[in-house]
């Protein structure tokens, strides 16, 4: 069998007027997944979602990062923190889901934890003259909140979110992104591979095609600028139709200026954070392996605080969150095409479009990443 990585290796060492697509083996090798899940995701930050979705003491969220199950959550002092989600005694999962808690509850035998993590009770364990209740912390798990958005990683020595990130908030600064506020979380599971997902996200060279029935009539491929990433990012930019007001600058946002004013930035953030960003709405996704041929998505979104007393944009924003559900079912179908397509014997990568420079540089972080990981 062909190995994945020098597939990939061969396949980035041209310059990008050359580029191809990746080749199909990086995107169905169960051998080349396993060195992802180790060198990616249990390696770099990964998005858990927005701080505001924890925004009451007892608020949390549970998300499994490289096989390592996890709580998020606030605690009593308002903090945020991030920890192991597994019970210290038989080892059961704990939370599930999103909600609100006082404790944290074993669902096998009841041993339960306070909000730091620190347990406060386990039942029947009088008699066992080794215990004591100090030793049974969960373990705590690296967590950062960067301009409103809450990420974790398993890696102790890697640096902060927001020194990797400083070009990105560089970048888009006068859209205040820390004041966006969601309304909306989803989890999906689609039937295709993580990076197949990502990289749809990063390009909009088919918009006009795999949205024909939505937006594509709206998108204009000579409006499309798609810059060289960056070491943590990649992004692109496309300019709104006015027409659609709740993508545009709130006349209160003095902030912006020009062009800016109706902008929208698509940031792919490595691994796997992908966000759509417009002066007056955001919508994300945050992507998780589930296997080689199934991804897990985190769908959120909402609004720019500048129109949060505005009753006619909130009203606009869910007539909006109807069109980008139809958007994500056109998404699917093109990418579970394309993953059905990747696994033909048929399957060799073809040469991009100057469109698609981000996933150009996306593939360059992934050989990267595998390639550190092989050398040390």
């Amino acid at each position: 069998m062909k190995d994945a990585a020098e597939d990939l290796r061969k396949n980035v060492s041209l310059p990008f007027e050359q580029a191809r697509a990746m080749p199909p083996s990086v995107y169905t090798s169960e051998a080349f997944l396993a060195r992802e899940t180790s060198s990616i995701f249990a390696h770099d930050w990964f998005c858990a979602g927005r701080a505001d979705a924890l925004a009451n003491p007892g608020d949390y969220i549970t998300l499994d990062l490289a096989d390592q199950p996890i709580i998020v959550l606030r605690d009593k002092v308002g903090a945020l923190r991030a920890m192991s989600n597994v019970c210290r005694h038989r080892m059961s999962t704990l939370l599930e889901g999103r909600g609100n808690t006082r404790s944290i509850v074993c669902p096998y035998h009841a041993w339960t934890y306070n909000l730091d993590g620190s347990l406060r009770g386990a039942p029947a364990m009088d008699q066992n003259a080794g215990f004591c209740k100090s030793d049974y912390s969960l373990p705590d798990i690296r967590c950062e909140e960067w301009l409103g958005w809450v990420f974790v990683t398993l890696n102790p020595d890697i640096p902060a979110v927001a020194q990797q990130l400083a070009k990105v908030e560089d970048l888009v600064a006068d859209y205040d992104m820390t004041n966006y506020t969601e309304t909306f979380f989803e989890t999906h599971i689609w039937d295709t591979n993580w990076k197949v997902l990502a990289e749809n996200f990063m390009e909009s060279y088919h918009l006009p095609v795999c949205h024909a029935g939505t937006i594509g009539g709206l998108s204009k491929l000579n409006e499309m600028i798609c810059p060289p990433g960056e070491d943590s990012f990649n992004y692109h930019t496309i300019l709104k139709d006015e027409t659609l007001r709740i993508a545009m600058a709130h006349p209160n946002n003095t902030r912006m200026q020009g062009e800016r004013r109706r902008t929208t930035f698509l940031l792919a953030i490595y691994p796997s954070l992908l966000i759509t960003l417009t002066p007056g709405y955001f919508w994300y996704l945050t992507l998780h392996p589930h296997g080689v041929g199934q991804v897990r998505i985190g769908f959120g979104g909402g609004m720019s605080n500048d129109y949060a007393d505005d009753p006619d944009a909130q009203a606009n924003f869910v007539q909006l969150k109807t069109l980008l559900d139809d958007v994500n079912v056109e998404d699917r179908g093109c990418t579970e095409k394309v993953y059905r397509g990747l696994r033909s014997q048929s399957a060799s990568p073809g040469h991009l479009s100057h469109l698609e420079r981000p996933n150009y540089d996306f593939a360059q972080y992934i050989n990267a990443r595998i390639q550190a990981a092989d050398h040390q």
